[in-house]
């Protein structure tokens, strides 16, 4: 790895902790149209959850990127089921201010240590993270956090390699998200709970919202 990726990747890990220090909670969203797009986006941050990563498992991800970038300044739209360089790329472009993988290959890592914009990539084992961390990410998403071991396999980890961080997503509820965010290697954590099918079909973006500011308060005081 050069002298300008290694540079590239610290500056990437201090901007990860910014975002994911914004917010306890990253709601994960995948969204269909515009009016959904803005309805849910504005009640989320308003509710507080500033930072929303964006999934490309819907054709209308990339446009929902960019609509939101216009129509909600002050929020931080990240760019999730990022899984080539060339989805990457696009994403930079529609505006995504971070990007977020499932799991990762080699190239999305190098693709990503000479990226302006940070990768948050997946790993679901301490050998994915070690062949991370030796092209420089210290910063990662764990996926699927409860199949793979959840706030245990996160407490096991947290001694032996303790300059890793985590947004544990997959599988995280109210019910257990303090669990994850009382640990020191957690951040944040990314969860789908925060837009119901029944609510997202009534448009009952007030609810919504109300939902976000109870995320906000898994913080505690």
């Amino acid at each position: 790895m050069n002298s300008s990726s290694t540079t590239q990747i610290h500056k990437n890990t201090q901007k990860l902790d910014l975002i994911c220090n914004s917010a306890p909670v990253i709601p994960v969203l995948t969204l269909e149209n515009a009016e959904q797009a803005i309805g849910i986006g504005k009640a989320l941050v308003d509710g507080g959850l500033i930072v929303l990563e964006i999934t490309l498992r819907s054709a209308y991800g990339l446009t929902a990127i960019k609509q939101l970038k216009q129509a909600l300044p002050n929020a931080i739209i990240g760019a999730g089921t990022v899984m080539t360089p060339q989805q990457y790329e696009s994403c930079v472009e529609a505006g995504a201010d971070f990007i977020v993988s499932p799991g990762f290959t080699t190239e999305l890592l190098h693709h990503g240590s000479q990226s302006s914009v940070p990768l948050l990539p997946g790993i679901g084992s301490v050998s994915e993270a070690m062949q991370a961390m030796a092209l420089g990410y210290r910063r990662f998403k764990l996926f699927p956090a409860a199949v793979v071991g959840g706030v245990g396999f996160l407490k096991a980890i947290g001694g032996p390699i303790s300059e890793l961080k985590f947004c544990p997503t997959g599988g995280i509820k109210p019910t257990n998200a303090t669990d994850y965010l009382a640990l020191h290697n957690v951040m944040c954590v990314g969860g789908t709970w925060l837009t119901p099918t029944d609510l997202v079909q009534q448009k009952n973006w007030q609810a919504i919202e109300e939902l976000a500011k109870q995320a906000c308060a898994l913080a505690g005081p």
